[in-house]
């Protein structure tokens, strides 16, 4: 049965070249298109490709440039923080010693004050110690004299009296003299 169905479609088939075929002309100039057309689309392929590298290499040397100042900018930010810092440290020490240097003068100010104003209140004392013991003496000799003479007055009649009157006045001449 194959074997008849086979020869029968062996007799409708006519025998020709192949160039006769379509099919084979199709893929001829598929071939011819692709061979014109191949090298073309492969320039420009390689050279869109090409291009888009060289702008991602591009890209990559910029991010790493930027990433670079990034990194010297960070650097210098924390050195000039830590400088900041030094020098906050050195202003505050600074300002700590200025302190302790005020409190030691305002200290001594005062202690020089206060021994100012013990010596004038001493000296004030000693002068109104001076001054009473004065006072006191010439009310003493106030006193004395006084006393004296109403004794004097009292016991001193007549002629005792002008007898003391007259030594008195001799001893004042030698005094004097």
């Amino acid at each position: 049965m194959i074997s008849t169905a086979y020869a029968a479609s062996a007799e409708g088939v006519s025998q020709s070249a192949f160039y006769d075929s379509p099919t084979f002309w199709v893929a001829v100039s598929f071939v011819i298109f692709v061979s014109i057309f191949a090298k073309p689309v492969w320039k420009f392929a390689t050279a869109a490709l090409d291009k888009k590298i060289d702008e991602i290499g591009a890209s990559i040397e910029e991010a790493t440039k930027l990433r670079e100042e990034a990194q010297d900018l960070l650097a210098t930010y924390k050195r000039k923080i830590g400088d900041a810092e030094k020098e906050a440290e050195d202003i505050v020490g600074q300002a700590r010693d200025e302190a302790l240097a005020l409190k030691n003068r305002m200290t001594e100010d005062l202690e020089a004050s206060l021994e100012r104003r013990e010596k004038l209140a001493i000296d004030r004392i000693a002068q109104a110690e001076i001054d009473a013991t004065a006072e006191v003496r010439a009310m003493t000799a106030d006193v004395a004299l006084e006393a004296t003479r109403q004794l004097l007055i009292a016991n001193a009649k007549d002629a005792k009296g002008d007898e003391l009157i007259d030594g008195a006045i001799k001893e004042l001449s030698e005094i004097l003299n």
